[in-house]
């Protein structure tokens, strides 16, 4: 049986069902200053006018290399609960990994150790891994009609023929790809109220400071900020211990995440910066971030100050971001209801509120809050959610 491409294929896609060697969390702090054009995302200009396959065939093959990180378990999340049409599932892990069994609900599976012709068996793979292993091997797994990857590190997001995507932005940017790559959890939480806006009103520059939770770090920041607090509270130490992060988090905020660039913002700043620009098309939008963890388990936080080219109507703008797919509206003060990461936490939808006219900017600015998961919306949901929509246009 076959199916085809329709804007209704695209909506289900979007909107969807429900609301070492390898890195624990596939977000790596791989290291390298984008080298994009002034053009935007040439991957997305040069795709969407490649011809593939208007087919679909009902089920996939799909593989996960990472499956056991914090982001390949929700990969695996998300599958199960949306709609997703999985033949089989395969799941790729190290040495140490490799004999682990997985209960799924699409039955128990036993992690393979990694090895690039078993992963180009399937017809599409998730990558939840190290940069500097997605560099090795993505492009080898994709090659000669192989499948395709989707890759949640950092390895390919500045490359000029690399598609970068937050699906509810610029999907068709997907069509004849075999690698794309997802897009950093702030920058993809973040723009997923930005867009709207700028569809709106247009952007002219943004400033955004974030609270960024643990998972950030992988399963190993989680663990770290649980047992560090757990030792203070205990009065076994004053000061809780620091592997992971540069400080200790507990009771804490640290304004340090990824390495410092020369210019004084942290590689994590600038991805915002970067990816904004790739992603929304947009070379020359001014974007300042100041990136701050803080202690909380898993859902990131931003306060986001935009400058527009148009005046801005805070009725309109909550319309449009009410209306948005991927977006939940929690913009009610008087009853203290706005967004919070423990709300955000668990919801594939990104909260959006206070909103309210820029005191800075006046008529033609914007300041708001957003918090959103950053294991789903940030990692692991944008990632099947792209494998979606290139179902739904025939691209797998």
């Amino acid at each position: 049986m076959t199916r085809f491409f329709s804007a209704a294929a695209l909506s289900l896609a979007l909107y969807g069902g429900g609301g070492g060697m390898f890195s624990n969390h596939g977000v790596d702090a791989f290291s390298f200053v984008p080298k994009t054009s002034s053009r935007g995302n040439l991957a997305c200009m040069s795709s969407s006018s490649s011809s593939s396959s208007s087919s679909l065939q009902m089920a996939y093959k799909v593989g996960i290399v990472g499956a056991t990180g914090a982001v390949g378990k929700e990969i695996v999340g998300c599958l199960e609960r949306r709609n997703f049409d999985v033949e089989s599932l395969r799941i790729f892990g190290s040495e140490r990994s490799a004999g682990k069994n997985i209960e799924t609900k699409f039955g128990d599976v036993t992690v393979e150790q990694f090895n690039v012709d078993l992963a180009r068996e399937c017809d599409v793979v998730f990558l939840a891994v190290s940069g500097s292993f997605a560099l090795e091997h993505a492009e080898k797994i994709g090659a000669d009609g192989g499948p395709v990857v989707i890759d949640n590190s950092s390895a390919f997001r500045y490359m000029d023929h690399v598609p970068l995507v937050v699906p509810e932005i610029n999907p068709e940017c997907t069509k004849g790809a075999k690698l794309v790559a997802n897009p950093n959890c702030t920058t993809a939480i973040g723009l997923m109220a930005l867009w709207p806006l700028h569809k709106l009103f247009g952007i002219k520059k943004v400033i955004m400071s974030t609270y960024q939770a643990a998972s950030g770090a992988g399963q190993e920041g989680m663990d770290e900020l649980r047992s560090g607090t757990q030792s203070v509270l205990s009065g076994e130490r004053e000061v809780a211990e620091n592997k992971v992060f540069a400080h200790p988090l507990p009771f804490n905020v640290i304004p340090h995440i990824d390495a410092f660039q020369e210019n004084g913002y942290t590689k994590e700043e600038m991805k915002v910066t970067w990816e904004t620009r790739k992603i929304c098309g947009l070379p020359d939008v001014d974007v300042s971030c100041t990136a701050v963890r803080i202690p909380t388990y898993r859902a990131h936080s931003e306060a986001i100050t935009i400058e527009t080219e148009k005046p801005v109507d805070i009725a309109a703008a909550r319309e449009a971001l009410a209306n948005a797919p991927g977006v939940k509206l929690i913009d009610d003060t008087a009853n203290m209801d706005y967004p919070m990461p423990l709300t955000a936490t668990g919801q594939d939808d990104v909260e959006v509120g206070r909103l309210r006219k820029s005191i800075v900017f006046g008529d033609y600015g914007i300041d708001l809050f957003v918090s959103g998961d950053q294991l789903l919306r940030g990692a692991a949901l944008n990632a099947v959610i792209i494998g979606e929509v290139m179902a739904a246009s025939g691209d797998l």
